[in-house]
């Protein structure tokens, strides 16, 4: 067994630039388990599978299962089912569950090769069987140059119901990187492969270097033979665990425990703010006790060196909010979506620290909203805002909205940038379950805003949003 740190030492040392590639199978070695599992859940909950195309892709699974044959029939069988669906609608279809249910299943640590091969100037190419739908949102999120993949038949923007070109399976895949390499001037002798399917024996001994990860049984034996390097990657917490949920409710617990404590001190004291300082600091650091969390946090001192501010950070998980209430600690409250109103780890220290929720699909309640932020700034209360919106479904960044810099710049308060890295891996977008583990946090210098004029709003998102990136690319080479 080798250590990623061996291999990721092993992409520094190959020759960099375009001429070296890293080519990446899809399943099972980017992605746990297989992205069509998905597509099929979803059309069975939709009954848009029939009872012969049941039969029959049951038969050729068993064929694969038991009688070792390849994947022509069962591709044959899925392709012929969609003809005549709109190509459109697919690919729509593969982004919905992209974003629902592939994306928190990627490894974290294949995120970490990809990225490295992209520093190094690899060209970054995704070789996979699977169909464009399920192939381009993985390759689009992840930054790769180019999908090989089994594609349909085309017409007219319609599937035909034929496989166009050949199945990236066995030899297939080999052919189809063979045939990329020589017309892109790629050095196979020098570029990666990385495979967990024993099928792709022929696809990893077409390069000169290649990387087993994740491996079946069978493709074990082979790399053991060849003293090929094994990596096994650790998938993201997402489903039920016992600790897990045992954490998940003590974290419950003392949220609504130091709610009803702040509560407390806050009517002997007369006083909501005191109330939401005690629930918000100390029911955030509790929780992130119980929840085995810790925080590794740079920058701490612009937290406190010019307020009331805007805290932006940006969003991948419930966690978020428990990380911004430990570390901004007092005098803030936040702008939220509507639905968080009702998330219970959330919705106590929410009701305490009186935050303005959003309805997002009013367009017009969204911005009389923004008015009582901008107050409460001018009123010495500082306002902790998502500038994506919503909670991305990866660790990569989204697009930046304007509403939080709308409030900052009414306000002429200044912008302090917190960066988070890894809570989504805690805690999944989509989970109710809480993991152990640390959350990297850099804040930022604050940027002051009193200077802005709305003409150049753009210019100073766009500016933001980069610091984000230059931080998030910079953890990433560490």
């Amino acid at each position: 067994m080798t250590d990623l740190d061996t291999i990721l030492a092993s992409i520094d040392d190959a020759p960099a630039g375009p001429s070296t590639a890293a080519f990446f199978d899809l399943d099972g070695t980017i992605v746990e388990g297989y992205t069509a599992e998905s597509v099929y859940r979803d059309r069975l909950r939709r009954f848009d599978v029939g009872l012969g195309e049941l039969s029959r892709s049951t038969l050729a699974a068993l064929d694969m299962r038991f009688r070792g044959a390849g994947l022509d029939k069962l591709v044959n069988v899925a392709f012929e089912a969609l003809a005549g669906r709109m190509e459109d609608e697919l690919a729509e279809l593969g982004e919905r569950l992209f974003r629902q249910d592939i994306a928190g299943r990627i490894y974290p640590q294949a995120r970490r090769l990809v990225d490295a091969h992209h520093r190094a100037g690899h060209r970054v190419v995704l070789a996979t069987s699977a169909t464009p739908f399920q192939a381009d949102p993985v390759a689009g999120d992840m930054g790769f140059d180019a999908v090989l993949c089994t594609r349909p038949k085309v017409e007219g923007g319609m599937l035909t119901g034929e496989v166009d070109g050949d199945i990236l399976w066995g030899p297939g895949k080999s052919h189809a990187i063979t045939e990329y390499a020589e017309r892109e001037g790629i050095r196979l002798d020098e570029s990666f492969a990385y495979s967990n399917g024993t099928e792709d024996v022929p696809f990893l001994k077409a390069v000169g270097r290649p990387r087993p990860l994740n491996p079946e049984s069978g493709l074990v034996d082979v790399a053991h033979v060849r003293g090929w390097p094994i990596v096994r990657l650790e998938p993201t917490h997402r489903g039920f665990a016992v600790v897990p949920a045992l954490r998940t409710g003590a974290v419950l617990a003392a949220l609504g425990t130091s709610v009803a404590l702040g509560a407390g001190i806050g009517l002997l004291n007369r006083s909501r703010r005191t109330a939401a300082n005690v629930g918000a600091g100390v029911g955030s650091d509790v929780a992130l006790a119980l929840g085995g969390v810790t925080l590794n946090v740079t920058g701490e001192q612009h937290l406190w060196s010019h307020r009331p501010a805007v805290f932006m950070f940006n969003h991948q998980s419930s966690l978020d909010m428990l990380v911004l209430g430990s570390l901004v600690r007092r005098d803030f409250t936040a702008v939220a979506k509507k639905d968080l109103a009702h998330d219970p780890r959330f919705a106590p220290i929410g009701y305490l620290v009186d935050i303005a929720y959003v309805d997002r699909s009013n367009t017009a309640q969204a911005k009389e909203a923004l008015q009582p932020a901008v107050d409460k700034l001018l009123q010495g209360t500082s306002i902790a805002i998502a500038p994506e919106g919503t909670r991305s479904p990866t660790p990569k960044l989204g697009p930046f909205k304007k509403g939080g810099f709308h409030i900052a710049m009414q306000a002429g308060a200044p912008i302090v940038p917190v960066v988070i890295r890894n809570a989504g891996e805690m805690m999944w977008r989509d989970s109710f379950w809480l993991h152990s583990g640390t959350v990297d946090v850099a804040v930022l210098e604050p940027i002051p805003t009193d200077d802005w004029v709305a003409d150049d709003l753009d210019a100073h998102v766009a500016d933001v949003r980069q610091r984000f990136l230059d931080t998030l690319d910079a953890w990433t080479a560490s």
